[in-house]
């Protein structure tokens, strides 16, 4: 029997992704609703609790307002927005940080997706809390770049428009009162008592991302260095399937640039690190569309259906 799903909100990037993922798959049933409808509160709610899953590709109020509208309990939740990130009783989507998080997300009835900025951060620093290596209250800095697909529609219209403004041509830093959406889930996932200082770039590109956080080696609770923090990860995210740490000797990295769109198209992360013995930088390179957000989502749905969790998703590098 096939599973049916239905995507709330299909008209946006994550949505059409979404979409476009399961046009492959035969073991999906796609349930539709006429564009002029897809506002409409009760199609919506008739929609939803017809589904198996739901997928939620909806501003933080109006996810809300579509968990509301969930009268059937056999109904799964799986939210793109920022909504339920830190709220009870929802799993957070990233099963890779450990095996609580990957039961949470194979028996939960309602699953956050984490924010693709939030998942660079968190894939480097969550670990190493877990380890006892930083410090809960290490003062962490991160900066990031990012394409132009991850600010949503209008922002993709005014970058491909021919007649643009000159700085769209340009690396853009934001988020400057330090108050980006992500920061919540980037400071309560990972257990810091201090919320992160953040600078995130959006660049002339349409996607991939490339997440970084400056490490003191004489802060941490025991000396390190790159070398042992590569093998720290790499031990951490053994078997992980959509996680790969970069060695030392990766081409990428030895060329002395990482690029924001190198892994763009891809659904997978890759961690690195690089620096010297006083001074270490560990890096998350990631496409904002697939583990940042669509492939991350299809990856917690393949969970909870018991399928092969990269089915109909492309982490082949």
């Amino acid at each position: 029997m096939k599973t049916k799903v239905f995507i709330d909100g299909s008209e946006g990037t994550t949505g059409l992704r979404i979409n476009e993922r399961f046009l492959k798959r035969d073991d999906i049933e796609l349930l539709h609703i006429s564009p002029e409808l897809r506002k409409d509160p009760k199609k919506r709610k008739k929609m939803i609790n017809s589904s198996d899953i739901t997928f939620l590709c909806l501003p933080d109020e109006a996810a809300r307002e579509s968990v509301a509208l969930v009268e059937n309990k056999d109904v799964v939740i799986i939210d793109a927005s920022t909504a339920h990130r830190t709220e009870e009783g929802w799993a957070y989507g990233f099963p890779e940080l450990s095996g609580e998080h990957r039961e949470a997300v194979r028996t939960g009835k309602r699953v956050a997706v984490p924010g693709c900025y939030a998942t660079g951060f968190i894939s480097l620093v969550y670990p190493l809390i877990a380890g006892g290596i930083l410090p809960k209250d290490y003062p962490v800095g991160c900066f990031a770049i990012s394409g132009y697909s991850g600010a949503g529609k209008k922002t993709i219209a005014a970058y491909e428009c021919k007649d643009r403004p000159k700085e769209l041509s340009s690396g853009r830093e934001y988020a400057l009162t330090q108050q980006h959406k992500h920061l919540k889930e980037m400071q309560k996932i990972t257990g810091l008592s201090r919320t992160p200082l953040f600078s995130p770039i959006i660049d002339d590109y349409y996607s991939g991302m490339l997440v970084s956080v400056q490490l003191y080696a004489d802060m941490l609770t025991k000396r390190e260095t790159p070398g042992s923090l590569l093998d720290y990860y790499t031990e951490y995210y053994k078997n992980k399937r959509f996680i790969q740490v970069s060695s030392t000797d990766d081409e990428i990295a030895a060329s002395g640039f990482l690029a924001g769109n190198g892994l763009s198209g891809w659904d997978g992360l890759k961690i690195y690190v690089t620096g010297n013995e006083e001074r270490i930088v560990v890096s998350s390179q990631f496409d904002n569309l697939g583990k940042g957000a669509s492939g991350a989502a299809i990856q917690c749905m393949n969970i909870i259906l018991g399928c092969d969790e990269t089915k109909g998703l492309d982490i082949c590098i």
